[in-house]
């Protein structure tokens, strides 16, 4: 499928086959991921991948029951990551391990603790699921174009999944992405008309 294709076919699966996806498709879609773009290439956001049954089972009651949640053959719970400054610190170590220039990595550097200064709490986590958004565009296409289906679920308790997977505290749940083969059938996709949209 071309990318038009891919974006044309997807929906929001209610509900999966349980079948289970071969891992090395796993391992493509993480890549696919990965290669999401994010502001100052900070990546402020992790996933954390559940597979097992019975944490799934645990995670379904904080999902508003939704069936796609223990259906699906793997969860990604992708997460914001406040602790920004050590990504920060991490990405200037990776660019001169990448052989970066190291007085423009510093120039580029001090725009980025720049910002980071001017946010407080609040606006670090605001900031960091709106990287994380990103992500979660990547997987839902790239898992249509792996051959399987997705569904973007905002309706859990992020306190909830946070305590049940034993999360860090900068390690916020904000989306969830369960994948697998869909069970149901698309519907047409309704949108407003593109002149509504775009002026």
């Amino acid at each position: 499928m071309n990318f038009k294709e891919i974006v044309a076919s997807r929906y929001a699966v209610k509900s999966f086959n349980g079948e289970s996806i071969p891992e090395d498709k796993i391992g493509e879609l993480k890549e696919m991921m990965l290669l999401a773009p994010t502001s100052f290439n900070l990546q402020p956001w992790k996933v954390q991948i559940v597979k097992d049954t019975v944490l799934k089972e645990k995670l379904k009651p904080v999902s508003w029951n939704q069936p796609q949640i223990t259906t699906s053959s793997h969860v990604f719970v992708i997460c914001a990551n406040t602790d920004l400054d050590a990504l920060a610190k991490r990405l200037e170590k990776r660019m001169l391990e990448e052989g970066g220039n190291p007085e423009k990595s510093k120039m580029f550097m001090g725009m980025i603790w720049g910002f980071l200064h001017k946010l407080d709490e609040p606006s670090k986590l605001i900031w960091a699921q709106r990287q994380a958004y990103i992500a979660l565009s990547h997987g839902m296409n790239g898992a249509k174009a792996l051959g399987f289906d997705s569904c973007p679920i905002e309706g859990f308790d992020p306190d909830a999944y946070s305590e049940i997977l034993a999360l860090p505290e900068n390690l916020v749940p904000t989306v969830v992405m369960p994948v697998g083969y869909a069970s149901d059938s698309p519907r047409p996709k309704l949108r407003f008309y593109t002149e509504e949209m775009f002026f």
